[in-house]
C-alpha cells in the first residue's frame, strides 16, 4: 500500500498531513531549546550554590582540617563537577539536536514545497487540456447544428417550385461546405478527446501517483529522523552518566572517609591550653580573726581565679610577639609552627648563599665568564638576611625553652641544626660537599589513582590523567592540593579530590 495507490484523490488531505509532521519536528526542536535552557540554569545555579558555601578566609581554612569539614568541601566540588555535566548535556542537546534538526527541518520544507508544485503544474496541464477538449467539442456541436440547418435549407429550396436550378445549387453547395466543415471539427474533437483520456491516464496513473510516493518517502524519512532526535533525547545524558556516577560517587565517598573521633582529636590539639584544673578553695575561718595578707599570697596571688567559670565569656587578650597571651599549650605549637618556618626561610637563604659562593668561585676561576664584584650586593644582601633569620631563630628557641621548661629545647635546637642552622658556619667548606648536594632523596609516603584528567595550567601545578598511577609526595594539608611524583619524574601539586589515594 502506498499513497499513490490508495490516496490519488487525497491531494489536500496529503498537504496537511506533510505540514503536521514538519510542525511536530519544529514543536520537538522548541522543547528541546528550553530543556537546555533548564539545564544551563540548573548548571548555573549549582555552581552559585557550590561557590557560596565553599570555604573562605582563615577561620574556614583552619576547619578545613576536620574530616567532617573537609568532606564538606570535597561534596561542594564534586557538585562543581556534576554542574559541569549539566551543562554538557545541555551543549550537546544544542548542537546535536537543535542545530541539526533545524538544518534538515529547512531541507524537507524545500522538499515539500517542490513535490506540492510539481502536482499542482501536473494538474493545470490536465485542466488546459480539458478546456480545449470542451472548446472543440463546442465547435464540432455548432457546426452540426449548421451543417443540418444548411442540408434542410437545401431540400427546402430543391422542392421550392419557384427556385431555379442556379439558386438549388448554391443551396446544395452551401450545405455540402457546412458538412464537410462539421465533419472536420467532429475530427478535431474526437482527436483532442483521444488526446486527454490519454493526458488523464497518465495524470491518475503515472505523474500523481509518483510524485505522492516521493511525498511519502519524504514523510516516512522525516519521521526516521525525528525517531533518532527522540533517541539522542536519551542517549546524550547516558552518554555523561559514567561521569556523573563518579561525581555522586565521590560525595558519597566524602561522607564514609569522616572520622569523628579524629575530628575530636584534632579539636583538642588545637584549643588545649595545658592549664590545670582549679583546687579546692580553702575555708577561711573568720572566727579566728582575719589573717594578715603574707608576702608570698602578695606576690602570687592565685590563678585559677580566672578560670572557674568556663562557660563564662572571655576577653581576648592582646597578642604579643612571644605568643604569651596564648595558653600554654597553644603557645608551644605557635612558637615551634614559627620556628619551623624560620628555619625554612633560613635554609633557602644558606641554599642562596652557597650558590652565590660557587658562582664567585666559578668567576674567579675563569674570569671570561663573569664578574666576580657583581655579586657582591646579591651576597651581601644574603649575609645580612642569614644574620637576621638567625637571630629571630634564636628569639624563638629561648621563648620554646622557656614555654617546655627547658625539656625540649635541646632536641629542637639538634633538629633545627640537622635541617641546615649550623650548615651557616660551614660555607666555606662548600667546595668540597658539592658532589653530595642531591644525595637525600625524599621518598613518597603513599600511592594514588587519579579519578579524572587534570590540566595543570598554573605555576607549581602539573597535569594527570585519568587511571594514572601517582606517587604521593606530599599530603593535603587541609587546602585541598597534594603533591605529587608521576612517573615520568614530574613532581607538583594538584587537587586532592582529582585522586584516590591508596590504603
Amino acid at each position: 500500500m502506498d499513497w499513490g495507490t490508495d490516496l490519488w484523490d487525497q491531494c489536500d488531505i496529503i498537504d496537511k498531513h506533510t505540514l503536521s509532521g514538519l510542525d511536530l519536528v519544529d514543536r520537538y526542536i522548541k522543547f528541546v531549546k528550553e530543556r537546555t535552557e533548564i539545564e544551563q540554569n540548573y548548571a548555573k545555579q549549582l555552581r552559585s550554590l557550590s561557590k557560596k558555601y565553599a570555604k573562605r578566609g582563615s577561620k574556614e581554612e583552619q576547619d578545613c582540617k576536620f574530616s567532617n569539614h573537609a568532606s564538606f568541601q570535597e561534596i561542594l566540588n564534586e557538585l562543581n563537577d556534576y554542574a559541569g555535566q549539566r551543562e554538557l548535556i545541555a551543549e550537546n542537546m544544542m548542537t546535536g539536536i537543535c542545530v541539526e534538526l533545524t538544518k534538515y527541518l529547512q531541507d524537507i520544507k524545500s522538499e515539500r514545497k517542490t513535490h506540492l508544485a510539481d502536482a499542482k503544474k501536473a494538474q493545470q496541464n490536465l485542466e488546459g487540456s480539458f478546456k480545449h477538449l470542451e472548446s472543440t467539442k463546442k465547435r464540432f456541436a455548432k457546426e452540426w447544428a449548421e451543417a443540418d440547418k444548411a442540408t434542410q435549407q437545401a431540400d427546402k429550396t430543391e422542392s421550392d417550385l419557384n427556385a431555379t436550378k442556379l439558386d438549388v445549387e448554391k443551396a446544395r453547395a452551401h450545405a455540402h461546405a457546412r458538412t464537410h466543415t462539421a465533419e472536420e471539427c467532429r475530427n478535431d474533437y474526437a482527436a483532442q478527446l483521444q488526446k486527454y483520456n490519454k493526458e488523464q491516464n497518465n495524470f491518475y496513473y503515472t505523474e500523481i501517483p509518483h510524485i505522492f510516493n516521493k511525498m511519502q518517502d519524504m514523510d516516512e524519512r522525516r519521521i526516521r529522523r525525528l525517531a533518532e532526535g527522540y533517541c539522542q533525547f536519551s542517549d546524550i545524558e547516558k552518554n555523561v552518566l559514567p561521569i556523573i556516577s563518579k561525581c555522586l560517587e565521590g560525595i558519597s565517598s566524602a561522607g564514609v572517609k569522616i572520622q569523628e573521633k579524629q575530628d575530636s582529636l584534632l579539636f583538642i590539639e588545637q584549643h588545649k591550653s595545658g592549664f590545670e584544673r582549679p583546687g579546692d578553695v580553702e575555708f577561711e575561718d573568720y572566727t579566728q580573726g582575719i589573717k594578715p595578707a603574707t608576702s608570698d599570697s602578695s606576690l602570687n596571688p592565685p590563678k585559677v581565679r580566672t578560670k572557674l567559670w568556663p562557660f563564662s565569656k572571655k576577653h581576648k587578650p592582646t597578642a604579643s610577639e612571644d605568643f604569651s597571651h596564648l595558653p600554654p599549650e597553644q603557645r608551644k605549637k605557635r612558637l615551634q609552627a614559627k620556628i619551623d618556618e624560620v628555619a625554612k626561610e633560613l635554609q633557602k637563604e644558606q641554599d642562596s648563599s652557597e650558590a652565590l659562593d660557587k658562582m664567585k668561585g666559578v668567576y674567579e676561576t675563569n674570569p671570561q665568564m663573569g664578574d666576580p664584584s657583581s655579586l657582591e650586593p646579591q651576597i651581601t644582601e644574603t649575609t645580612q638576611n642569614l644574620g637576621r633569620l638567625k637571630g629571630e631563630l634564636a628569639k624563638y628557641e629561648s621563648w620554646l625553652s622557656e614555654a617546655v621548661g627547658g625539656e625540649e629545647s635541646s632536641n629542637t635546637i639538634n633538629n633545627n641544626i640537622r635541617h641546615g642552622v649550623g650548615a651557616a658556619d660551614q660555607s666555606h667548606n662548600i667546595y668540597t660537599e658539592f658532589d653530595d648536594e642531591f644525595d637525600d632523596m625524599e621518598a613518597p609516603i603513599g600511592q594514588c589513582a587519579a579519578l579524572y584528567t587534570f590540566q595543570g595550567n598554573s605555576e607549581g601545578t602539573i597535569s594527570i590523567t585519568e587511571g594514572e598511577m601517582l606517587s604521593v609526595m606530599e599530603d593535603d594539608k587541609g587546602d585541598g592540593w597534594m603533591r605529587v611524583l608521576r612517573a615520568s619524574g614530574e613532581e607538583g601539586y594538584i587537587p586532592s579530590s582529582y585522586v584516590k589515594v591508596n590504603p
